[in-house]
């Protein structure tokens, strides 16, 4: 017997192969071999499938223990985390700007997010504030691969040669940029840098900016907590002055 959790696994191959647009429930009935009154038992539209979907991949995000890894270390894992998972899924952020999504995976993560920053020392509206930022960090860095991917999927329902077409937008793009100096010097000397690098320079200075932020006690406490664990330590001021 068909379950949701089946509809649900098989809903996400479908948008990681044809993006929300292709997602359809009769289609993903047929390939589960369900008949529709099945699938509409589980889910009762597509926009619920698209939601239900949605924070099932939010549950593949692994959970760092912030007590174990220092919060900064935990705030990055959770952001390299969210950062993979939106590439492998890249439908997430379209899916994103048209529906609500939540559920139990994303609750989950937005708590252990909230839990990372509260243990460093922000209040409950910094943490807030800090958790939405790195998020809307991680979808941003995200959005230029989620968007070639989303092109390629589009390039695949019309039947299109995406091979073909992506060397005739290369060399269009190419073309623009030589009457720009600084892209053409760039493209000239290939010295683009892989997106993961961008990606961490972009993660490590977001987070220094958060640190500094924080009271000046609470600075002194990560850093004597750091230096305890290097075997040197300066003397720990008073929660009082």
């Amino acid at each position: 017997m068909l379950t949701k959790e089946q509809i649900v696994r098989a809903a996400v191959e479908v948008l990681d192969t044809e993006g929300v647009n292709g997602l359809n429930i009769r289609r993903l009935g047929t390939h589960l071999g369900s008949a529709a009154s099945a699938m509409y038992y589980h889910v009762k539209s597509k926009e619920k499938l698209v939601v239900l979907a949605a924070d099932h991949v939010f549950g593949e995000i692994p959970m760092p223990d912030p007590a174990g890894a220092g919060w900064r270390e935990a705030a990055a894992s959770l952001a390299r985390g969210a950062y993979a998972m939106v590439v492998r899924h890249y439908w997430l952020i379209p899916a994103m700007s048209t529906h609500l999504i939540y559920g139990p995976n994303k609750a989950h993560f937005d708590e252990q997010s909230l839990g990372v920053y509260e243990s460093a020392g922000f209040t409950e509206a910094e943490a807030d504030q800090a958790a939405a930022t790195v998020l809307m960090f991680v979808i941003g860095a995200a959005q230029g691969e989620a968007a070639q991917a989303a092109w390629q999927a589009q390039l695949r329902r019309s039947g299109a040669d995406s091979d073909k077409e992506l060397r005739e937008v290369t060399a269009e793009v190419f073309e623009i940029a030589q009457a720009f100096p600084r892209l053409r010097a760039r493209i000239d000397s290939d010295t683009a840098r892989p997106s993961g690098d961008t990606f961490e320079f972009g993660l490590q200075t977001l987070l220094a900016g958060l640190e500094s932020r924080l009271p000046p006690v609470e600075r002194r406490r990560r850093n004597y907590a750091h230096g305890a664990e290097e075997g040197v330590c300066e003397p720990l001021p008073s929660r009082d002055h």
